[in-house]
């Protein structure tokens, strides 16, 4: 009989040990693979190349501006 009943409320806490744990989520970030990471540093390489292509053009299209407005 005693048994049956420590089984039952182990049951039943192992439930609520698991309910409780689902409610309250882990601050820690989530894991990245290398390759991921990878595409993510080659991304930002490419994305910063870009801005300076970008910066360059927009300074020879300022000089052209100010050189047509002389």
């Amino acid at each position: 009989m005693m048994n049956r009943k420590k089984k039952i409320k182990e049951t039943l806490k192992k439930k609520a040990k698991k309910a409780n744990a689902k409610l309250h989520k882990s601050n820690k970030p989530r894991y990245i693979s290398k390759a991921e990471r990878e595409k993510l540093a080659l991304a930002a390489e490419q994305g910063e190349m870009q801005t300076a292509e970008t910066k360059e053009e927009q300074v020879k299209q300022a000089t052209k501006a100010q050189a047509q407005s002389e």
